[in-house]
């Protein structure tokens, strides 16, 4: 059975259900709220890499400790919409070119069952284009992008989940920043809040900056609250020390979410509280990232 079909039996009855295989439906909603928490894993060994060809035996889920019955597994890649944003502050002026070709890398992997969305932030927050599966649009659109100071780089993560809200895919923000967050109405706590509730994962590409204003060097580098978001949701905090890095890691965004691992398992208890989880492997040379807590939600 697809990991689609066992999302939309759970959705529908709330148990696990057998079915023999036919023609799959479109994306489904698959939420904590459906007695389902789903957890999109990457895995890497000691270099690294992205590692394949794992089986459901090889994973262990512990929901607040205790270990859960694996549900739903799923190796193959799965639909996603994604907000790009970009930074492009005062500070960005010169490697904004760059980053640009870079998040065009990520754009050009997109599969035609996916979405994405392209915008920026500064003193304002912009979305260059709505959620399409056009990459010529998508990369288009990274031509429209305004300038500004300072940085909301909160607000920018906090209204790309609102976006993203009218989509039945799962949920991605890529963020690329030089610079600290400095004007934001959001904050960092509310952020992961929000990623939680809607089950969004956050992937941040970071690198530092120099610049001369007047007399005075200045010399940036990325917010340190996006590694914390990065982690709690279960996504990838990158920091570069060079432009020369730019395309090989949006690269490395856009196969990381084609290689993930898709858990999923039916919670025992649906208190209405914040619950921690972790993936353990069979395997103590491998490394699994997913996310780090959910909300045990009963079905609104």
């Amino acid at each position: 059975m697809t990991f689609r079909r066992v999302v939309s039996a759970l959705a529908v009855c709330g148990a696990l259900l057998a079915a023999p295989h036919a023609q799959q439906p479109s994306q489904p909603m698959f939420r904590s709220a459906t007695q389902v928490v789903p957890l999109y894993v990457t895995v890497t060994d000691a270099t690294g890499r992205l590692v394949a060809g794992l089986t459901r035996d090889d994973f262990t889920i512990l929901d607040n400790g205790v270990a859960q019955q694996i549900a739903v597994f799923e190796n193959e890649s799965v639909p996603f919409s994604a907000s790009l944003m970009i930074d492009t502050s005062l500070s960005m002026t010169l490697n904004l070119d760059l980053v640009k070709q870079g998040a065009e890398q990520f754009l050009m992997r997109l599969e035609p069952t996916d979405e994405a969305m392209v915008g920026a932030f500064n003193d304002k927050i912009q979305f260059a284009c709505d959620l399409t599966s056009d990459r010529e649009t998508l990369i288009g659109s990274l031509d429209d992008l305004g300038f500004g100071n300072p940085t909301r780089l909160y607000d920018s993560v906090d209204q790309s989940i609102e976006e993203l809200r009218r989509s039945v895919n799962r949920k991605v923000v890529v963020v690329f920043t030089d610079g600290e967050d400095t004007a934001s109405k959001a904050s960092l706590g509310r952020v992961i809040e929000r990623s939680r509730t809607e089950e969004v994962m956050v992937y941040a590409v970071g690198i530092r900056s120099r610049m001369v204003v007047g007399t005075q060097r200045i010399e940036t580098r990325p917010d340190r609250g996006l590694k914390r978001l990065a982690e709690e949701t279960g996504g990838g905090f990158y920091e570069l020390k060079g432009t020369d890095e730019l395309g090989p890691t949006f690269t490395k965004v856009a196969q990381e979410l084609r290689s993930q691992y898709v858990l999923g398992f039916s919670p025992a208890v649906l208190d209405g509280k914040v619950h921690k989880l972790e993936v353990r492997l069979s395997q103590p040379t491998l490394q699994a990232r997913a996310r780090k807590t959910y909300l045990a939600a009963p079905a609104k």
